[in-house]
């Protein structure tokens, strides 16, 4: 890879704003705001981002999504408009 063209990348500690869930991973992000993280060789301070949707709160994820009724739809749209014949 080439030097010097790529941006830093570092821990960064991730807030559901919804939950208040928290996750340590890596990314690009910065923010002025931090935070203690407790790792194995002690408590460390990481910079926070709050993000509004994470898999904590995520409808796909929690299991709350709901599924639209794909044949109520059809049939009102054949009420309609009719079904097409030739």
């Amino acid at each position: 890879m080439k030097p010097g063209i790529h941006p830093d990348y570092h821990p960064v500690v991730f807030q559901d704003a919804n939950t208040g869930e928290m996750f340590l991973t890596r990314s690009t992000l910065t923010s002025s705001r931090s935070v203690e993280w407790m790792t194995p060789a002690g408590p460390q301070t990481y910079p926070l981002v709050v993000v509004e949707v994470s898999s904590e709160s995520h409808p796909f994820w929690t299991g709350t999504q709901r599924t639209l009724d794909a044949a109520g739809r059809v049939e009102r749209f054949h009420r309609r408009y009719g079904s097409r014949s030739r």
